[in-house]
């Protein structure tokens, strides 16, 4: 199995100058969260540290409730039972590993955004798929196994609308592929359009999950990301098809960490809190960057701006770097994002703002 190199390796140069800034280092390349872990979560946790028994792989009665009270709650997903409802280790897990435990090789196909998160490629070329960079569902081939969509998109923050998610649907049931639809910052929208549709939502499949997948994480909503924390729902079969492998192989997320994610899905007062505070990052950054003759394309949601200054992405990164700021090259994300760099929102407010004094200073 030969995989790529790991493209964030290669920013040790540019962060190196961007670290000897005289007023240090500002790192927008990476969006590991910055604020504190949501109290509900850490709660939780507290609750379940003694916990001296193996964890169940289909999560505890408590979580399996949160988890289908959630979906209905914040998805619109009206028709989610105990059985549409699985616990993974972190959504990154789960985008690697699905091509494996649906048992997918070299015959298939692995369909994903054009500009997308590399991992989903990742995936199948780890069990000899084809992954297949391609937005328009009629370029589909008829050998498609898996599509990924994305939305909020992770690095553009584009959103895909219902009408669109439809359509989606339709081509991928037509193909016999199962649509995996990534939703990690569905809630982290703008103060006009705060949530994202999700796949499953009523108003999308109408309580049909046949062939649909959506997955969900905590890192960015919860500043979960130390907990590896994340979960799915959707179609019956392919929920029972993948807790029956995940039991054979131990893939289960460990207790307290259950009791943590339970305990933060009913807290909905913290999740509006923190997608308050990204969308003021969100414009302050655009702000900034805008005003230093960047043009910002999609970015309406997520945790991310996408930015161009119409030259290749390595330049505008070591222009970037020389004034203390890394960014991270859009051709990590495909071959369209070469012109473009992907700005993350997690950093501090107090960083936010001197990014506009620094990106001023020429």
């Amino acid at each position: 199995m030969q995989l790529p190199d790991f493209p964030w390796d290669s920013l040790r140069e540019a962060k190196a100058t961007a670290a000897a800034h005289p007023e240090g280092l500002i790192d927008l390349s990476v969006g590991s969260p910055v604020d504190n872990t949501v109290d509900s979560a850490v709660s939780g946790l507290n609750d379940g540290g003694n916990s001296p028994g193996y964890p169940q792989t289909a999560g505890s009665p408590e979580l399996i409730h949160a988890m289908v009270s959630w979906w209905r709650r914040e998805r619109g997903a009206g028709s989610v039972t105990d059985l549409n409802v699985l616990p993974v280790i972190g959504s990154k897990e789960m985008v690697a590993l699905l091509p494996f435990l649906l048992g997918l090789g070299k015959n298939d196909v692995v369909v994903h955004p054009t500009i997308s998160y590399p991992t989903y490629g990742v995936g199948a070329m780890a069990v000899g798929a084809t992954p297949l960079p391609e937005d328009d569902p009629d370029h589909w081939p008829d050998n498609t196994a898996l599509v990924w969509i994305n939305s909020p998109g992770n690095p553009t923050g584009e959103v895909l609308d219902v009408d669109r998610l439809q359509r989606i649907v339709h081509r991928a049931r037509q193909k016999g592929a199962l649509l995996v639809s990534d939703e990690c910052y569905g809630l982290l929208g703008s103060d006009a359009d705060p949530v994202a549709p999700s796949v499953i939502s009523n108003e999308v499949v109408a309580g049909d999950y046949s062939g649909v997948l959506s997955l969900h994480s905590l890192s960015k909503q919860g500043n979960m990301a130390g907990y590896r924390a994340a979960f799915m729902a959707g179609d019956t079969g392919v929920i029972g098809s993948l807790l029956h492998r995940r039991k054979h192989l131990g893939l289960m997320v460990p207790g307290p960490i259950q009791s943590a994610v339970a305990s933060a899905l009913t807290d909905t007062d913290s999740v509006e809190v923190q997608r308050q505070k990204y969308s003021h990052r969100r414009q302050v950054l655009r702000d900034a960057f805008e005003s230093a003759g960047f043009t910002i394309d999609h970015s309406t949601a997520g945790l991310y701006l996408w930015a161009t200054r119409g030259e290749p992405a390595d330049d505008t990164v070591a222009w970037l770097a020389d004034r203390g700021i890394l960014a991270t090259p859009g051709h990590f994300y495909g071959e369209a994002g070469r012109h473009h760099i992907r700005i993350a929102l997690t950093v501090s407010d107090t960083d936010a703002e001197a990014v506009s004094g620094r990106l001023a200073s020429g």
